[in-house]
């Protein structure tokens, strides 16, 4: 059965309820209407219902019946202009109540949907339209100028629907003359299911992740993958009809979504925040009585901050439907959870891991039964079988460090027109992971480090080769390399070790202007200037750098980028 089936089936059995609320805090702050990160308290939420009927924009929803019509208008408009199977159709939108229908839309048609990072620039999102042989593309506002700017960049890309009633960044808030207003063109085409097959090993979705050079690689799953998650999610967390899903993390990752899908099976409502302040998820848990709350590290430890500095008083809210805290993405602090569980002592908490090759969370989870046992990531999933093996393969002892491995459903079918990527990461139906880990006497799995050099900084990936390459741009480096560094709020930063040519001199200000070039969540956080170690190859010994910064004190001249 395809995932497509099980939102048809909550049409038709649930659809008049709402399913997907979206909440837009900042637009209520910018309208003046107080609302989340307004004055909260226990009485915002009959004001903020009132104050929405006059601004659509800052809450959005949208019933399974309207959901299913969405997604099949979609589908018709793609099979209209004549894609379908084999096609690839680019998703590039923040969170909104558009997502998910017009993932399910592209899924319906037959085409494969690909989710596109929205932090990418220009340059990256043209790299992964060509990567994934995309053809068409669904851009929101955000995207105009950045998507304008490679236009002749992406020739395979035969068609573009504009997405937004708003301005944003980068945008006009008006359909561009590249692009087709999606809105306008969905109104025209049926509501009806387009009736289009799958099998379970169908392509179904590409994913973008980064591969060893750090340069994303194109993942492909299939309809089995997709339909697996669902099931995992939903057997791991325990979703029923009531429970309402929280979901903050970017839709492009895998992540959020299959937390998503658990709900989707079995036709629980959820609500997109597009805000991660502290306040402002605090407000909306009570406001809309979520029960499901999934959390990345900084945001659960600013929530602790602002409890504590007294920002956020608890007795203002009724968070009596919130059951459940989880956190994925990154190795969490068993300090952080002792710390949360002093605030919310009655809260379940899990943590989930997995990757982008495995359809995100879930190959492995910790057990809401298992608190005893947090700073493990938890055992083998619903479905889900790991190992733990040498450099050759084999199992290691109990208690020894190998690198991680994963089998199960969810797999990933293959790198995309990357056969020797695939051959080096899928071996003997077993996922290589990458990942160091040992295993205690109880079963339970612990992460030791990374086998990649992928930083983790905040759930999102930063890959230390294209920064690297990066500041080498700049006349007055002869050598950078970019390391993570424990970081208590963001679990990771990256630090930038950068050699100065010689008879050069270089300040503070001049690096701190040329990384302005770079996304926020790019430039270094911190910069020390100092040798770069090479061996006798030619590659960074980077566990040299480590040793020698990590964890301890830095000497070395230093600043912070804000």
């Amino acid at each position: 059965m395809p995932i497509t089936d099980i939102l048809e089936k909550n049409a038709g059995l649930y659809g008049d309820d709402v399913c997907l609320t979206e909440i837009n805090p900042e637009l209520e702050e910018q309208n003046g209407n107080g609302g989340a990160g307004g004055t909260g308290g226990p009485n915002w939420r009959e004001s903020a219902l009132v104050e929405a009927a006059h601004d659509a924009s800052y809450r959005k929803e949208l019933t399974w019946r309207e959901f299913d019509e969405k997604a099949n208008r979609f589908a018709n408009l793609l099979i209209g202009r004549g894609l379908g199977r084999g096609d690839k159709v680019g998703v590039l939108l923040m969170n909104c109540i558009e997502w998910l229908p017009i993932y399910f839309g592209v899924l319906k048609s037959g085409a494969t949907v690909v989710p596109l990072n929205f932090r990418y620039s220009s340059e990256e999102i043209a790299y992964a339209l060509r990567l994934a042989d995309v053809s068409a593309l669904a851009l929101g506002p955000e995207f105009v100028e950045r998507v304008g700017a490679i236009i002749g960049d992406m020739p395979a890309v035969r068609m573009l629907f504009y997405v937004g009633d708003g301005g944003g960044e980068g945008g006009s808030g008006e359909c561009p003359p590249f692009a087709q207003c999606y809105d306008s063109l969905i109104q025209a085409c049926p509501a009806s299911a387009p009736g289009v097959a799958f099998a379970d090993g169908d392509d179904a979705a590409i994913y973008f992740s980064s591969g060893t050079t750090g340069f994303p690689k194109a993942i492909l799953h299939s309809h089995l993958s997709l339909l697996t998650a669902c099931d995992v999610e939903q057997k791991h967390h325990g979703q029923t009809r009531g429970d309402k899903f929280l979901c903050i993390p970017p839709l492009y990752h895998t992540g959020a979504k299959m937390h998503w899908f658990g709900s989707l099976l079995v036709g629980g409502s959820a609500v997109l925040l597009r805000g991660i302040r502290p306040k402002w998820i605090i407000e909306t848990t009570a406001n809309e009585r979520a029960t499901i709350v999934w959390l990345l590290v900084p945001w659960a430890q600013d929530i602790l901050d602002a409890i504590e500095s007294g920002e956020i008083d608890l007795a203002d809210y009724d968070l009596s439907a919130w059951r459940l805290m989880h956190i994925g993405a990154q190795p969490v602090p068993p300090s952080l959870i002792r710390r949360w569980k002093q605030y919310f002592p009655h809260h379940d908490y899990d943590t989930n891991y997995g990757l982008s090759e495995s359809s995100g969370p879930g190959a492995v989870h910790l057990g809401v039964e298992n608190l005893h046992k947090i700073g493990a990531i938890g055992k083998a999933g619903h479905t889900w079988q790991t190992g733990i093996v040498d450099e050759q393969g084999r199992a290691v002892k109990q208690g020894v460090v190998g690198e991680l491995i994963l089998s199960g459903p969810s797999v990933m079918k293959r790198y995309y027109k990357d056969p020797e990527a695939t051959a080096a990461t899928i071996r003997d139906g077993w996922l290589y992971t990458g990942d160091m880990a040992r295993e205690d006497e109880d079963g339970f799995i612990y992460l030791v480090d990374r086998k990649k050099d992928v930083i983790i900084t905040g759930g999102e990936n930063i890959y230390p080769v294209q920064i690297e390459d990066f500041l080498r741009g700049f006349g007055k480096i002869k050598d950078a390399a970019v390391i993570g560094m424990a970081d208590q709020r963001l679990g990771e930063i990256s630090a930038a070790i950068i050699e100065i040519k010689p008879g050069q001199e270089c300040g503070e200000d001049e690096i701190r202007q040329f990384c302005m070039q770079l996304p926020r969540y790019k430039r270094p956080h911190r910069i020390i200037f100092d040798a770069v170690p090479r061996n006798a190859t030619g590659k960074i010994e980077k566990p040299k750098l480590r040793d020698k910064y990590s964890g301890g004190s830095i000497v070395k001249k230093q600043f912070e980028l804000s």
